[in-house]
């Protein structure tokens, strides 16, 4: 189910509609970089392209960082061979 957020940042109000799936994954990657959940958003805000939407940024942000994480183990399991 897609969930609007809302949140501040850089001072001001924005809000974001992600998936349940995504808006857990995003809370588990802050985690894991022992980061604040707010301070992750504001992160993939600031890096994300001009005219790109949060939702779609943040949406990304997982799909990005699940590759990496499967690369990074496939990489190592080759390493053990």
């Amino acid at each position: 189910m897609i969930r609007k957020r809302s949140i501040t940042l850089h001072g001001h109000r924005t809000s974001f509609s992600v998936e349940d799936n995504f808006l857990t994954e995003l809370r588990t990657i802050a985690a894991e970089r022992s980061i604040s959940f707010a301070a992750l958003i504001a992160e993939v805000d600031e890096h994300r392209p001009a005219g790109a939407n949060l939702s779609s940024a943040l949406r990304l942000y997982v799909l990005a960082h699940l590759k990496q994480a499967i690369k990074t183990e496939i990489s190592a399991s080759d390493r053990e061979k």
